[in-house]
């Protein structure tokens, strides 16, 4: 598995993924909130990685290029 997440996409995705969890779990009730919350781990899990599915797919990269 090949890193694809640069640092700044990597802090954006975890401050992201920090907000979407404390609107789900603190914000928003039922379902909907535990939904939210759980969406929230994605982009954190994918920073944590460094490598993300979805960009593996669509051919992008957001590290910086090795020589």
């Amino acid at each position: 598995m090949q890193t694809n997440v640069g640092s700044i996409d990597k802090i954006a995705r975890i401050l992201l993924g920090i907000a979407l969890l404390g609107v789900g779990f603190g914000v928003l009730q039922g379902t909907l909130g535990t939904v939210v919350g759980v969406v929230g781990l994605v982009p954190i899990a994918t920073a944590l990685l460094g490598f993300c599915p979805a960009y593996k797919i669509f051919g992008i990269s957001s590290c910086p290029l090795k020589d």
